[in-house]
């Protein structure tokens, strides 16, 4: 009961900050074989005003920014967070076109799609002080719920590759259509 009712806050406070849809039970196709640990409630990105997120790959395991961001080199991110913690948390920071956003880690660094995406090394930083293009993002809904696809500056998909639970060589950026590895779930107001 009481996670229940911590959900039923999280929601009521996601709702708050303007966010487009419900929240819902859909969960990734996987979900029934991750660990109990897991939130059961994907929420829709913001369409306004910032979020606190983790974003889950479409196996069921986390994105974790290395070390809490900052980094240049492999391993930036990985792919196989079974838990939710600071590492795998991030703040979706509009940048006021009202479809784009940054993807801030928990030391205050935005991620990077280098070049703009389109890449399969060298493909994702941590380390950005400013919202610039390469730093933006587009999640480009599959369904109302989920799941998304995180479209790069150039148009690119964010890849998880192997479908997540990678440590090193975990995201590429060159995908041009959203299939199963492109797909993430965002879970927000966490």
């Amino acid at each position: 009961m009481g996670r229940a009712a911590g959900l039923a806050a999280a929601v009521a406070a996601i709702c708050g900050l303007g966010l487009s849809g419900a929240a819902s039970a859909a969960t990734p196709p996987s979900a029934a074989a991750a660990t109990a640990a897991k939130p059961a409630t994907a929420v829709p990105p913001p369409t306004g005003g910032t979020v606190t997120c983790a974003i889950q790959s479409n196996n069921g395991d986390f994105l974790s920014a290395v070390g809490g961001g900052g980094r240049t080199a492999d391993p930036v991110i990985r792919t196989d967070a079974t838990q939710i913690r600071s590492w795998e948390t991030f703040t979706l920071v509009p940048v006021g076109d009202g479809v784009h956003y940054g993807i801030r880690t928990i030391n205050g660094n935005f991620l990077t799609a280098v070049g703009g995406g389109g890449r399969i090394t060298d493909v994702i930083h941590s380390d950005a002080t400013w919202l610039r293009a390469w730093e933006e993002f587009r999640f480009v809904p599959l369904t109302p719920t989920g799941p998304y696809g995180i479209q790069t500056i150039n148009g690119h998909f964010l890849t998880s590759v192997g479908d997540g639970g990678r440590a090193t060589n975990a995201i590429h950026s060159d995908a041009t259509s959203i299939q199963s590895w492109e797909m993430f779930w965002p879970i927000c107001g966490i």
